[in-house]
């Protein structure tokens, strides 16, 4: 007895959601749990499984479709087609026809049909959480064109990024255009409140990012350093990159540091002591009106 698994991830460019991956997962554990034999059909993007067209049917003794809308049209009856000889099972599938109209399946627990509707197995999948990055990225500035660094350093970002498994936010601070949709300032500290982690080549997107005691990787992209330099050390964080030495490594060592304990309680020492600064600023700002307006 030998299980072939597909799915909509079966297919190229049929939409496959982190729904269908992870159904697969769960039906594909208790596979392994109950000690069957199977393989998985994977079509790119996706790795790791076989090609159902270019498979031998004759090797499989049932065919489990699993996950997603199921209804009697291409390319779903290709699949039927050539594994017609397997006994066929249905799995956590949204049924189009009436199953007194059309229902192929010898096995079938339905996500909903005209008959039943049961719950979402991807419900049962394990989650590995990962970090929440937050991307602040600095535009072209006109006052620093000289000396701006910001593709190289953007580059490097993008790469490293990519290297990890991150959920990744671009956040846009600009609010004269934003990218992202965001329209008020309430709206972008919000965002960035909730992330994990926040890379950063702008001011605003260190200072936001500490503010919300988000640990945060600030990226000097100007050579020698600008505002964002001077700031970070006025802050006292201790993380600081150059856009002129940035290297994957030193993001990496970085980025690990935000992710620590130790970085979560650095970011309130800094805001209590710029808070601090500011109140005096504050006092000293109403005591010199004072004194202007007498």
């Amino acid at each position: 007895m030998k299980i072939l698994v597909a799915g909509w991830f079966s297919f190229e460019g049929m939409g496959a959601t982190a729904g269908d991956i992870l159904s697969k997962d769960v039906v594909c554990d208790w596979l392994a749990q109950a000690g069957y034999s199977f393989d998985v059909a994977t079509a790119a993007p996706f790795r790791g499984g076989i090609d159902w067209k270019n498979a031998d049917a004759g090797e499989y003794s049932h065919l489990l479709f699993v996950c997603g809308p199921f209804g009697n049209g291409r390319p779903v009856t290709e699949l039927l087609a050539k594994y017609n000889t397997c006994r066929l099972v249905g799995i956590n599938l949204t049924m189009l026809q009436e199953l007194s109209e059309w229902n192929p399946f010898d096995i079938l627990f339905e996500r909903d049909s005209s008959e039943q509707t049961n719950p979402d197995i991807s419900i049962a999948a394990s989650f590995n959480k990962v970090p929440v990055v937050g991307l602040i990225q600095s535009h072209k500035q006109k006052e620093y064109r000289d000396w701006a660094l910001q593709e190289n350093v953007h580059n490097i970002i993008y790469s490293f990024l990519e290297s990890r498994e991150l959920a990744v936010v671009e956040i846009d601070t600009r609010l004269d255009e934003n990218k992202s949709g965001l329209r008020t300032p309430a709206e972008i500290e919000s965002l960035i409140a909730r992330m994990d982690v926040v890379i950063s080549t702008r001011l605003h997107g260190t200072v936001l990012a500490l503010k919300h005691e988000v640990p945060v990787v600030p990226i000097d992209p100007i050579l020698g350093g600008a505002k964002i330099e001077r700031q970070v050390n006025e802050l006292g964080w201790p993380i600081l990159l150059y856009g002129e030495s940035l290297t994957p490594e030193k993001l990496s060592q970085a980025f690990e540091y935000c992710l620590t304990a130790e970085a979560k309680q650095k970011t309130r020492a800094c805001i209590e002591t710029a808070q601090k600064r500011l109140r005096n600023i504050r006092q000293e700002l109403i005591s010199q009106l004072q004194k202007n307006c007498k």
